[in-house]
């Protein structure tokens, strides 16, 4: 009898049920999140305001809404750029070998030299905050550890039987990386899709809470933390909320990734 698996039992769960809450937030809020009310200035969680609302009279539960759906489309949006780039750049790499192999991999080493998020800093310190420049900048940054994970893998496969006996039949190289190697890569690839994805959703979140990622006036969880340091203690529902859904968040797609690994016999 097969062992349940915990893992993505959980996983899937604690993601659906995030991921409804982000898409409830695209199309419904039950207030406008950048609403100021006098009267419900500082209020507890109650009916009418169940996360509360801030020192403005905010309402937490429509700011946490949008702020949830602008990190995940921002953590997405980073994640297709630098795994879609680094997927093409590792394989060819991988494959191939030789020169240009090797100035590439010396020029990843080079940027994963400097930890992400502060290049990222860098890089919108110039252009700028903006949704958009987050985007770009730490989705650039994130390309060299997908090359790196995607041409260690490839470098495993290049030279096995199967590899050897598509060559001996005249398939194509691009067919050879993208048919015959690419899927074998995949168990790796989904760890670094995971680990990748929670990366991209702290970097933001990160990046807004030191004030040079998304712009102030669009709500997001990072700012939603940072303006309500100040009220940490008098009130807490304030951090509580956008801090607990970037939680469950990651901690949805680990285990749903560590499921997916587990379910097809990948050790961790």
């Amino acid at each position: 009898m097969r062992r349940k698996n915990w893992y993505l039992t959980i996983g899937l769960i604690l993601t659906a049920c995030m991921l409804l809450f982000t898409a409830l937030g695209i199309f419904w809020t039950p207030y406008s999140p950048t609403a100021v009310s006098a009267p419900d200035r500082k209020a507890p969680p109650c009916t009418a305001h169940p996360f509360g609302c801030d020192q403005l009279g905010r309402d937490i539960l429509s700011r946490t809404l949008e702020g949830a759906g602008a990190t995940l489309t921002i953590a997405l949006a980073v994640l297709a750029i630098g795994a879609a780039c680094g997927l093409v750049i590792g394989a060819l790499c991988g494959y191939f070998g030789g020169p240009a192999d090797a100035l590439m991999m010396r020029l990843c080493d080079t940027v994963a030299a400097f930890p992400s998020v502060l290049l990222a800093l860098v890089v919108l310190a110039v252009t700028g905050p903006g949704k958009y420049n987050v985007i770009w900048a730490l989705g650039v940054l994130f390309i060299p550890s997908f090359a790196r994970l995607v041409r260690g893998e490839f470098l495993q496969y290049r030279d096995r039987d199967f590899v050897r006996s598509a060559r001996l039949m005249g398939v194509g190289s691009l067919r050879v990386i993208f048919v015959h190697i690419l899927p074998n890569t995949w168990p790796t690839l989904l760890s670094g899709l995971t680990i990748g994805f929670n990366n991209a959703v702290l970097a933001e979140a990160s990046m807004s809470y030191l004030g040079i990622g998304v712009s102030p006036s669009e709500p997001s969880l990072g700012y939603m933390l940072k303006d309500a340091q100040g009220v940490l203690f008098t009130l807490p529902w304030c951090t509580v909320f956008p801090g607990l859904v970037v939680i469950l968040l990651i901690l949805g797609v680990s285990l749903l990734g560590e499921g997916v690994r587990a379910r097809m016999g990948v050790a961790s």
